[in-house]
């Protein structure tokens, strides 16, 4: 059977993870990209097992292994003394459980390495500065329509450009984000510029009224990655280039920690962006005959179990594995989203219901939150355990079936 010709709209991580994937299947691929020039805003992602086992797929793990640090912890600590209040290790066990370590990396560090194997496969399928304004499907075939008059042909479309997706309003119709009452600050800092004992070596969730922030290393450690998540619901600006004033972040987080407040005085006075936090509602119905939805398009979540980017990179290899059926098109593209709606659904709301527990009022319903979970357990036995590439696709009935 001919393979298909892919047309895939959104050049980030989902959408050139998914290039990689059809093109190492034979499939015929071009992706676009409405950014004149490729790139990622500066800030850290965490990528945990269920994501390494897709970038070893890809053919891009150990490029990016190679970029990363390595924490050594995964904890949840105490705004005001720095009191941990659950750990999830991170070391040999970890490591021999999974099969994959646990990473942090500079986004741009990851898009970069993806970009780099894709370009290694197939250097022209790339087009930049391709902004998609509609698409039109017929029984033959998919057009997508772009500002400045180009058309691409084909025979699937793949709408991988993000929670503002074109292709998303007509696949689903108008349905508009929702802000959730959240920022997330985000700021970079020298690692040189702190005291030995502030360097964190893990991943660290601080939890407190109102508020969280999240710190780890990047790049071996030499640079600290701060996220700071505070409740506001009176600002809506949601791009991630918007600058606000330092003494903002450091207002809102007056009274925190001592680490806290020393990653703030180091941090770039010129350089604290804050940006605010929109998620939608799980939704089937990701397809129609010729279109089908991936990542944040299909299902945006809030980062607060840092698993959007994983999401979208087992979305990637899940969707080319199911296009290798031997089945109708429509078929393949319903087998995707079956295998796909249920775990992305469980993190989106996950997530939100995280947003609560992390900012929960008083230092004392903290501990008792956490006393009555096991996070390390819960996230081992589902999230990190899963396997984009081995995962069953579960045979979808049709009205011919006998």
């Amino acid at each position: 059977m001919q393979k298909e010709k892919v047309i895939i709209v959104g050049a980030g991580l989902g959408g050139i993870a998914l290039a990689i994937a059809l093109l190492q299947k034979g499939f015929q691929v071009e992706i676009y990209e409405q950014a004149p020039a490729l790139g990622e805003i500066g800030a850290g992602i965490q990528v945990s097992p269920n994501a390494c086992r897709v970038l070893t797929s890809l053919g891009a793990f150990d490029e990016v292994k190679a970029l990363s640090a390595s924490p050594t912890e995964y904890r949840f600590r105490l705004f005001e003394n720095g009191e941990t209040l659950q750990t999830i290790p991170l070391g040999d066990n970890f490591l021999g459980r999974h099969g994959f370590p646990y990473l942090t990396i500079h986004r741009a560090d990851l898009h970069r390495a993806l970009t780099k194997r894709l370009m290694s496969i197939a250097p022209n399928a790339m087009r930049l500065n391709a902004k998609a304004l509609r698409f039109e499907e017929t029984h033959d075939g998919v057009s997508v329509d772009f500002e400045g008059g180009d058309t691409a042909k084909g025979d699937l479309l793949v709408g991988a450009d993000g929670i503002k997706s074109i292709v998303r309003k007509q696949v689903l119709g108008s349905t508009s984000a929702t802000y959730t009452g959240d920022q997330a600050w985000r700021v970079m800092v020298d690692a040189k510029l702190l005291p030995e004992a502030y360097r964190p070596k893990t991943v660290d969730i601080w939890v407190g009224p109102g508020r969280h922030a999240v710190i780890y290393p990047l790049r071996g450690g030499e640079i600290i990655n701060f996220v700071g998540l505070v409740e506001d619901e009176t600002w809506e600006d949601e791009s991630w280039a918007a600058k606000r004033p330092w003494d903002d972040l450091k207002n809102d987080f007056h009274g925190w920690n001592d680490e806290i407040q020393a990653i703030l005085e180091v941090a770039n006075r010129d350089e604290c962006y804050r940006w605010a936090l929109n998620i939608r509602q799980p939704i089937e119905g990701w397809k129609t005959q010729r279109a089908v939805l991936l990542g944040d398009s299909a299902h945006a979540t809030l980062p607060y179990m840092a698993q959007g980017a994983a999401m979208a990179l087992e979305d990637a290899v899940v969707l080319a594995r199911a296009l290798e059926l031997p089945r109708p098109l429509a078929e393949r593209l319903d087998v995707y989203e079956t295998a796909r709606f249920d775990r992305t659904s469980k993190v989106v709301l996950e997530s939100t219901a995280n947003r609560t527990l992390f900012h929960l009022p008083s230092a004392e319903q903290l501990r008792e939150a956490f006393r009555a979970r096991n996070v390390g357990a819960e996230r081992n036995a589902w999230l990190y355990s899963y396997d984009a590439t081995t995962t069953p696709l579960e045979a979808v009935q049709t009205e011919l079936a006998g």
